[in-house]
């Protein structure tokens, strides 16, 4: 007989909350408010690259559908610039404009993860990720890598969570929530692994023009026949809101990509497209030179009033509160901060993390920030 109308397993036992249930309490507070657990940014994207800068009788059609792939300009631009940053031989077939990284990730997953194959995560981990493969059925296995010391350690990491169905690898970096950037080394090892092991290698580079301390290492230009790389305008140019990414990878697994988000968002949005080209031909290098200038700078002085390593790169600081909890535990801990206006992300949410916080530095003006991170230095002394 038919099941009785329900939701799927996979998706009903997933939070909806993906940060803190304390967030619409801080709408409804009196005075200055620190909402540092989104991860956005305070800067509005480069001028001339604006929603209010596109107008029909310019770009005809602009309310309408856009190619499935992505606008043939856009595509264009994306190519030229892979080739320019990685080194590695792109074409227009590898490449899949999509809403946002989130999208592009979704594709990646559905289209290349069948019910109950397992996705290895570098952990702490972008929250959605786990969501994503959960989502599309998959099984998530987070990798903690923070104690690892090197790119041996790493690798028997994840090694040891290795099993037969275990089909791709995700890592992020510049890593959101810890702001590390693995070394060049790590990720040739995690790609020869991935190699070795016939997995998918999937590498999330939104942070990619953020890194403040070493150099940021493209995965595909280590395996290209096996790395789908996801791509954002959201990060890398304060258009969030505009919901364009894109996904470059093999022709032929793209191709399966695209059936996915065919069948699920269709396109992108087509005026977000025309904003994403116009930044890559345009002011997006100088935009995002000044960003990082200012990115880094808010993060390396609320690191150190903190008393934390300064960020290596992305937006964002990870911290160990375990020695400021009392028997309220995380929980009492984020209650408190949001008694003085103040929200920042609980560790759980990007993976086995019950004693950490994430908070992001880029979130508000920087005076607004370090403001909000001095209440949180006030509270962890307290």
């Amino acid at each position: 007989m038919p099941r009785h109308p329900s939701y799927a397993p996979s998706v009903s036992g997933m939070s909806s909350s993906l940060y803190s249930a304390l967030a619409e309490r801080l709408a409804s507070r009196p005075g200055e408010v620190y909402p540092l657990h989104v991860g956005d940014t305070w800067m509005e994207p480069p001028e001339g690259c604006r929603m209010e800068d596109f107008r029909v009788a310019e770009h005809p059609g602009m309310h309408r559908y856009a190619p499935v792939q992505g606008m043939p300009g856009l595509l264009e631009a994306i190519v030229e610039r892979v080739r320019a940053k990685t080194g590695v031989a792109t074409e227009r077939s590898q490449v899949l404009v999509t809403t946002g990284a989130t999208g592009a990730l979704g594709a990646i997953i559905g289209g290349l993860v069948a019910p109950g194959e397992e996705v290895l995560i570098l952990a702490p981990y972008w929250p959605l990720i786990s969501g994503i493969v959960t989502a599309f059925h998959g099984r998530p296995v987070p990798v903690p890598f923070l104690d690892c010391e090197g790119p041996e350690a790493l690798v028997a990491a994840v090694r040891e969570r290795l099993t037969e169905r275990s089909v791709a690898l995700y890592l992020n970096t510049p890593n959101n929530p810890s702001g590390r950037v693995l070394p060049r080394g790590w990720v040739e090892a995690l790609a020869e692994l991935a190699r070795r092991e016939g997995l998918w290698l999937l590498s999330d580079e939104v942070y990619e023009d953020y890194v403040y301390e070493g150099e940021h290492t493209y995965a595909r230009a280590l395996a290209p026949e096996r790395t789908l790389s996801s791509y954002s305008f959201s990060k890398a140019y304060g258009m969030a809101g505009n919901r364009c990414g894109y996904v470059v990878g093999p022709e032929e697994a793209v191709a399966q990509l695209r059936k996915v988000s065919t069948h699920s968002f269709y396109s992108a949005p087509t005026a977000a497209q025309l904003a994403g080209e116009r930044v890559l031909r345009g002011p997006g290098d100088a935009w995002v030179a000044r960003a990082s200038a200012r990115y880094r700078d808010t993060g390396t002085k609320a690191a150190a009033r903190l008393g934390v390593p300064p960020p290596q790169g992305s937006t964002f600081l990870f911290l160990d509160v375990s020695a400021h909890l009392d028997e309220g535990g995380l929980a009492g801990l984020l209650e408190r901060c949001v008694e003085r206006n103040l929200l920042v992300a609980p560790g759980p949410s990007f993976g086995p993390f019950p004693h950490h916080i994430r908070l992001c530095f880029t979130c508000s003006p920087p005076e607004v920030v370090l403001r909000g991170v001095e209440v949180l230095a006030e509270i962890l002394r307290g």
